[in-house]
């Protein structure tokens, strides 16, 4: 009997503060099921996830070329009031001569 009770004081004594205390964390209420759910969620949902959207992009890129639309020059469409402060002023930051025309129509016509 003695010896149970020295094995229980000392396994107390071992215990740091914030266990002998209530616990006043969120965590306290199962730890180990909320790795295992978040550890679930990660093979199952997660990476799934990426792996359609990866499926989806390469599905996607072999479509091949798509025609561009003609060029039609409205008015209120690629108003240049002042030159752009890179390069020859006529061309947007990201410009992509193919897809994105000039106040003039497209720089290969």
């Amino acid at each position: 009997m003695a010896v149970a009770a020295a094995s229980r004081f000392s396994r107390l004594l071992g215990r740091s503060g914030a266990q002998l205390g209530r616990s006043m964390s969120s965590g306290a209420h199962g730890e180990e099921g909320s790795a295992r759910m978040w550890k679930a969620l990660t093979y199952f949902v997660a990476l799934p996830g990426v792996g359609v959207s990866m499926l989806n992009v390469f599905l996607k890129s072999h479509h091949g070329e798509h025609e561009r639309p003609e060029f039609v020059a409205y008015p209120h469409l690629r108003i240049r009031s002042k030159p752009f402060p890179w390069g020859d002023g006529n061309h947007t930051l990201f410009h992509n001569s193919h897809v994105n025309p000039l106040p003039t129509g497209y720089e290969d016509e």
